[in-house]
């Protein structure tokens, strides 16, 4: 595999407060990679940083073989990278099936090329992508009428809508059951299968260990692991950093 993404170097202040230090990491074409540490470790700093919601002071950030750096949200969505948020934003005011065109005019077409789609096909593809998810026969609705775990589904519908090459799915698990989490985990797992990279952010630790091939650890905006997930979790300074001394 070739990597996708590289974070090279990147730091993040917040007046004096370092949110991160330093920050290294690679994520592979068509892997898999958990990101975890204690809440206000960075994870969700990077993810900005990544994503292009914050600008990092220092380092850079790579994606498919081209810098970022400079680049607004949505040319970064443009390129290929997509995200989910842990708090659902939907457009409440518009159907489901309106939430997925959106992306698709916005990303997928304002890239030009072959990959533009007309209205048939914009209709056809947001049928299938509420399919996927198993939101099908509720293209009409609006987004106050779903569940929990359906706003979760639509979140992700969302990000996929923009034909992504990664995928960023933040605590997409939060609150929900023991049930509704193992759907969220085949979900993820199907999307990768289909060429999805996936970084995850997500506390549930079983969820984490099922999905992940790799994990990669922030604590207080510091990178303290990096590697197979089994040899990870039983590092000593991961350890201590979730349990304390």
């Amino acid at each position: 595999m070739t990597a996708l993404l590289h974070v090279d170097g990147v730091g993040k202040r917040f007046g004096g407060f370092v949110a991160l230090e330093a920050i290294e990491l690679e994520v592979q074409n068509g892997e898999r990679l958990g990101l975890i540490g204690p809440n206000g470790s960075g994870k969700s700093t990077l993810v900005n940083c990544i994503c292009g919601t914050l600008r990092n002071e220092t380092g850079s950030v790579r994606f498919d073989g081209q810098a970022l750096d400079g680049l607004s949200a949505h040319e970064r969505t443009r390129r290929g990278l997509a995200r989910s948020f842990q708090l659902p934003r939907p457009f409440g005011s518009l159907s489901l099936a309106d939430n997925l065109r959106i992306p698709i005019l916005y990303a997928v077409n304002a890239r030009g090329g072959a990959g533009a789609i007309g209205g048939e096909a914009i209709a056809a593809r947001c049928r299938d992508l509420l399919g996927e998810v198993g939101l099908a026969g509720k293209a009409d609705r609006l987004p106050r009428d779903l569940t929990q775990i359906e706003m979760r589904k639509l979140e992700l519908a969302r990000a996929m809508a923009a034909e992504p090459k990664l995928l960023i799915a933040d605590e997409v698990m939060a609150g929900l059951s023991h049930n509704e989490v193992d759907e969220i985990i085949a979900l993820l797992i199907r999307l990768n299968e289909q060429g999805v990279t996936v970084i995850m952010i997500e506390h549930i630790m079983r969820a984490v260990m099922e999905v992940s091939q790799r994990l990669a650890v922030l604590v207080a905006g510091r990178k303290i692991a990096d590697g197979p997930p089994k040899d990870v979790v039983r590092d000593p300074e991961v350890v201590r950093a979730y349990l304390g001394e």
